[in-house]
């Protein structure tokens, strides 16, 4: 349970001695001080469980003791018992309690009253001790709850980033790209706006990692997607990997002449990348075909026809010799930017 420590006060050792020997057994520390001027010192340097104050002192006396302490931040909770002539000590009970006494002791002191008075404050105290214990347990165990809170929204945070996102090049995964593609589409129908869609592909990949092998593949496959991230500036457009070497940009609130723009910019910024590649018969370096789709969706259309014209414009970007973009309005006919 811990020491508690009792201070008893008395201008008389014999007094003094009295005290300590009924204070004496196991778990109780005692501290002794012959004034009033002596105690108030004590108690800058002890916490106390208890304070035994004789009331009749000469120079400053109990009363005055215990109005100092009450003023006093540190030791205005301290319980006070006053110790003092029973003769004497009645006519004045009231004046000790207004100076913040807790109890009375008259002397001669009966040592069962004493003993029952003093261990009532003592408990006190370890009770005190303990609930101040198991505050600070239980304010760790918050501080350990706030943190293990914050690993877990960190956690979730990343497992959330892992299953919206291309594990290599940390753009939005197929997945992904079906959910925002669904979104925006059916925010363009209620808004009547139009949407737009470029898909891309790496011209002769395959001939890419043939080449230069798949740790290379995987390195241009990261820089490419970096230069699609690049270029495309707003925050509600949306770059994905469809594919191994396939990639779409969800432009919202765009009509076919700025997805035009955006997918010529894509291809010039893929081809200043100057990746060197062998294996292509259309440019010493890496290039793309880029295929652009533009609609206001209507009740007549779902999402897999802008996809598809999107796709049936990248498939004529590579039919006409790739390294080039070509558009189309749905429903009318695919013609190059």
């Amino acid at each position: 349970m811990g020491i508690a420590k009792v201070l008893i006060v008395d201008d008389r050792p014999e007094n003094l001695l009295t005290l300590e020997s009924l204070l004496e057994q196991p778990g109780i520390e005692v501290v002794r001080a012959n004034s009033g001027e002596e105690a108030l010192g004590h108690m800058l340097d002890h916490d106390f469980a208890l304070i035994l104050l004789d009331v009749q002192m000469p120079g400053m006396d109990g009363y005055e003791v215990a109005e100092l302490m009450r003023g006093n931040r540190k030791t205005k909770h301290i319980p006070i018992i006053f110790v003092t002539a029973e003769g004497k000590g009645k006519a004045q009970v009231f004046k000790g309690y207004e100076s913040g006494a807790v109890d009375y002791l008259f002397k001669p002191l009966d040592a069962h009253i004493f003993k029952s008075k003093v261990g009532v404050f003592i408990d006190l105290f370890h009770h005190k001790v303990a609930l101040e214990q198991k505050s600070l347990e239980l304010d760790q165990k918050l501080v350990e709850l706030e943190e293990l809170q914050q690993q877990l929204e960190q956690t979730n945070e990343q497992l959330l980033l892992l299953s919206i996102t291309d594990g290599l090049t940390g753009l939005l995964n197929k997945r992904q790209f079906n959910a925002n593609f669904s979104h925006e589409w059916k925010r363009a129908y209620r808004n009547k706006s139009p949407l737009s869609l470029i898909v891309i592909d790496i011209d002769y990949f395959k001939a890419y990692n043939d080449t230069y092998g798949h740790t290379k593949g995987d390195e241009c496959l990261v820089q490419v997607a970096q230069a699609l991230a690049d270029t495309v500036k707003r925050d509600v457009d949306r770059t994905a990997r469809v594919g191994g070497e396939e990639f779409a940009i969800i432009l919202p609130d765009t009509e076919l002449a700025g997805a035009q723009h955006v997918a010529e910019r894509v291809r010039d910024n893929v081809e200043l990348l100057a990746i060197q590649h062998k294996g292509s018969p259309v440019s010493e370096h890496v290039t793309v075909s880029v295929g652009a789709a533009s609609i206001i969706p209507t009740q007549k259309e779902d999402t897999l026809s802008l996809i598809k014209a999107a796709d049936a414009a990248l498939y004529k970007a590579k039919g006409d010799g790739r390294n080039m973009c070509c558009s189309a309005m749905l429903e009318c006919e695919l013609g190059a930017v």
